[in-house]
């Protein structure tokens, strides 16, 4: 039976196969395979493919192993918001400004941003004390991105949000302009849409479980 094994496990080698491939056909410990394949010298290009073949099995592995820090890493910190939200129900501002998010701002779990679009500097102003006050977001993360139509005089569209923000307009992304036809009248009071974003995923994760705590206080399931 042995004879057998290390006969086929020669001849596996030979063809270009690697140890662990090997190993999966013959059931022997890696230190009697390497006894039996020690003298076998590979090809270049059979060096080259089983190289290739293990960097991506490495390269698989580290990602799923991200991928489950990232999972677990996340449900910590939903864990986490759940048991703050009790408290911060207590904060006349935490409450209204959830809510305003839940309705307004975005909630795609595919990037994870913490973004919040609107026309109105009402909402806005009441959007960004929530962002300072309850969920502390340092000054230099905040990014914002006006929309506004051809007819309107980009500076002074900017220079109003940046007003309204309190956000310089350094911190500004490109205005995006919508091309108007000359027919169409310039409405004086619009000022275009304001979108307030920020790049952090934890903070996008903590809103989640501050969401998903006021559910379980209201008895609301999913």
């Amino acid at each position: 039976m042995k004879l057998q094994q290390k006969i086929q496990a020669i001849d596996l080698r030979k063809s270009g196969r690697s140890y662990g491939e090997i190993r999966r056909e013959i059931k022997v410990s890696k230190a009697t395979l390497s006894l039996w394949l020690r003298d076998i010298v590979l090809t270049p290009e059979q060096e080259d493919r089983i190289y290739v073949e293990l960097k991506q099995k490495n390269a698989y592995r580290m990602a799923k192993a991200n991928q489950r820090k990232r999972i677990e890493g996340t449900e910590e910190i939903i864990k986490k918001a759940k048991k703050e939200a009790v408290k911060l129900f207590k904060n006349p501002l935490f409450l209204p400004g959830l809510m305003l998010y839940w309705a307004e701002g975005d909630k795609s779990e595919l990037h994870e941003h913490v973004k919040f679009t609107n026309a109105d500097p009402r909402m806005i102003k009441f959007i960004m004390r929530w962002f300072r006050e309850i969920c502390k977001i340092q000054e230099e993360r905040f990014r914002v991105c006006i929309h506004i139509h051809s007819l309107h005089v980009k500076k002074d569209i900017e220079n109003y949000w940046s007003g309204v923000t309190g956000i310089p307009i350094s911190q500004f992304h490109k205005t995006q302009i919508k091309q108007t036809s000359l027919g169409q009248r310039k409405n004086k009071i619009y000022e275009g849409t304001c979108a307030i974003s920020t790049g952090n995923k934890n903070l996008f994760r903590k809103i989640k479980g501050w969401k998903i705590g006021f559910m379980e206080k209201m008895n609301i399931t999913e």
